[in-house]
């Protein structure tokens, strides 16, 4: 059974209010708005738990740390910025990777990371 802590629900509404992938750190400083005396460890055990029961997934990237996402959202890929190292969601999906795979082969399934600068700290280099 689901305890309903305050610290819970603080993170469960950063997740209904952000629009891109979190680390746990990034959960942490946007939760503690609500809850100031709010703990990295707890950050760690509740997205665990909303991760098991499906409410957030993780966003895997290669070299990066995870990042978890509110679950249920349409297919989409992400933005990496090499700059700040915050990720954003795209939308959509390019066309055409159906007819990228060798001949023989069955596709079930892929990932999309474009990497590059986000638009704030693309305007911080000009």
């Amino acid at each position: 059974m689901e305890r309903r802590t305050v610290q819970r629900e603080a993170i469960k509404q950063v997740f209904k209010k952000t629009s891109r992938p979190l680390t746990p750190q990034e959960i942490l400083e946007r939760a503690k708005q609500q809850v100031p005396n709010l703990g990295i460890a707890t950050v760690y055990r509740t997205v665990k738990s909303l991760s098991e029961d499906g409410s957030i997934v993780p966003v895997d990237a290669p070299g990066e740390p995870t990042r978890f996402e509110g679950a249920g959202k349409k297919h989409h890929h992400h933005f990496s910025c090499r700059r700040c190292g915050r990720m954003f969601e795209m939308a959509g999906c390019p066309a055409g990777i159906a007819a990228m795979v060798p001949e023989g082969f069955v596709m079930d399934g892929h990932e999309f990371l474009v990497y590059g600068r986000c638009k704030d700290c693309a305007q911080l280099a000009e």
